[in-house]
């Protein structure tokens, strides 16, 4: 009977997930949302996502969100690790790996500085820095 439900189950393409994802996080409103590829790079997943809540409460938010969000929609079930304190969230999808943080956490681990290439920083800072000025210009006086 279980393997009737999986033929059933909708598998999402893994960059449409991971745009998908972004989009969920930042409509929740975490913060600083990273994109890092993996491939190449580690066999565990093909891109990983880090993105900061405000304090527990918002990153367990966050997680609670994606799983309900994704549930059916991995290759696998949804590996999560962290969620009782809520300082780190680690969502394992399969394909992708997602890491909340509680922002303190995150600038002690800072797993950005590990995964990423320099040219790839880069990018994510021109990038946000883009987004910013974008917003501020919305904004009415």
């Amino acid at each position: 009977m279980s393997g009737m439900r999986d033929a059933h189950r909708e598998i999402v393409p893994c960059r449409d997930k991971v745009r998908m994802i972004t989009r969920h996080l930042d409509s929740y409103k975490a913060e600083d949302i990273v994109t890092i590829p993996l491939q190449g790079k580690s066999i565990l997943a093909d891109y990983m996502v880090i993105a900061s809540g405000n304090n527990a409460r918002h990153v367990k938010a966050l997680a609670d969100k994606l799983i309900r969000r994704f549930k059916g929609k991995t290759p696998s079930p949804i590996a999560i690790e962290g969620m009782a304190r809520g300082d780190w969230v680690l969502l394992d999808m399969g394909d992708i790996i997602v890491h909340l943080f509680k922002p303190e956490v995150r600038l002690f681990y800072r797993l950005e500085k590990l995964w990423m290439s320099p040219a790839h920083r880069m990018a994510q800072n021109a990038q946000t820095k883009a987004t910013t000025t974008a917003e501020q210009k919305q904004k009415p006086l």
